[in-house]
């Protein structure tokens, strides 16, 4: 497994190279950073020359991607050229993002996997039982709402018991914008209400997308291995269902689960931008947008290569849940 490991994360070193020569290509293709300074009436040749050649932009591009690379391999990821802003540093300005949105995503990705797991699991066991028609209905009712509707509705229900505990003289309690601060004075019952507050709308709105994924697939390959002929001998030999369900079936249907928590994660992870924006979280969502609109390049390669690596990182922890759910998988 260790040898699989470190074999894989060798094979991922050409790959994200060549995501990050594909990236910058399109990048530089899409625009030019000094464009809205040539639009100005009042700027000279002299002027945009000089910005460009300090800039880089004045060499082919292929010697601008190599500078890149390796300024960007000895840690220096370059600072924000967005004109008209103050210049900050794109490497804490992304690892800034990230950290904002993996408080988001991990806490919602765990809830809404075990959530799933447990819904499709029960399901499947009880097939069309009262308990799977309302889990179908309700993973389908997911499915169909775009996000933006769910993070909408919770934030205007959010605001609505905001409005009702300060009329009983309680606390406003959930927020629906991004905490101006992590630290939390008081005591544990104290800590449990601020944070709580701050975390679940947001978390809950990533959750119940996710969720419903989660469920209908644990469902379909739940129903797949139940009527497999391992487990048909299985309960031919007078094991316990219990047994059958935990023992036999439960973890090989856990296999596609792993996909797809593998790509979900990382889609999640660069693809909160909704989310965040509802809410005004400051995650990698709305550097993704703030980076577009003023078209940052070296934050957008910066964001890119995260995103990338969070794709490699991810797939290499599905194909080591396959190794450890189903020993049969070989991974040599």
């Amino acid at each position: 497994m260790i040898r699989y490991i470190i074999r894989r994360l060798l094979i991922s070193i050409p790959i994200l190279l060549i995501g990050s020569i594909a990236a910058f290509f399109m990048v530089a293709a899409a625009g030019n950073p000094v464009a809205e300074l040539k639009a100005k009436p009042n700027t000279t040749p002299q002027q945009i020359a000089d910005l460009e050649a300090s800039l880089g932009l004045d060499k082919p591009i292929i010697v601008r991607y190599w500078d890149w690379l390796v300024n960007f391999l000895q840690g220096d990821w370059g600072q924000s050229i967005a004109l008209g802003q103050a210049k900050v540093d794109v490497f804490d300005s992304v690892m800034r993002a990230l950290w904002i949105t993996a408080r988001l995503v991990v806490g919602a990705e765990i809830l809404a996997l075990v959530l799933g797991v447990v819904v499709g699991v029960i399901a499947a066991v009880r097939q069309y039982s009262f308990f799977d028609y309302l889990a179908t209905s309700s993973a389908f009712l997911m499915f169909s709402m775009p996000i933006v509707c769910v993070a909408v509705i919770l934030k205007t229900y959010g605001i609505k018991l905001n409005d009702l505990l300060q009329s009983m003289g309680i606390d406003r309690w959930l927020n629906t914008v991004s905490p101006s601060s992590d630290t939390y004075s008081g005591d544990f019952g104290d800590f449990i209400f601020k944070y709580t507050g701050n975390y679940l709308l947001p978390t809950l709105s990533l959750t119940l997308i996710s969720f419903a994924a989660y469920s209908r697939f644990q469902r379909a390959s739940m129903l797949e291995t139940l009527n497999s002929d391992y487990v048909r001998t299985a309960k031919a030999k007078g094991i316990s269902s219990r047994r059958v369900i935990f023992r036999h079936a439960f973890r090989n249907a856990l296999i596609p689960v792993s996909t797809l928590f593998s790509l979900n994660g990382a889609a999640l992870f660069s693809g909160a931008v909704v989310t965040e924006t509802v809410f005004s979280w400051k995650g990698m969502g709305d550097l993704l947008v703030k980076s577009v609109k003023t078209f940052d390049p070296y934050m957008l390669m910066g964001w890119l290569m995260v995103t990338a690596t969070l794709v490699v990182i991810f797939n290499l922890v599905a194909d080591v849940m396959y190794g450890i759910l189903d020993p049969r998988i070989r991974l040599a």
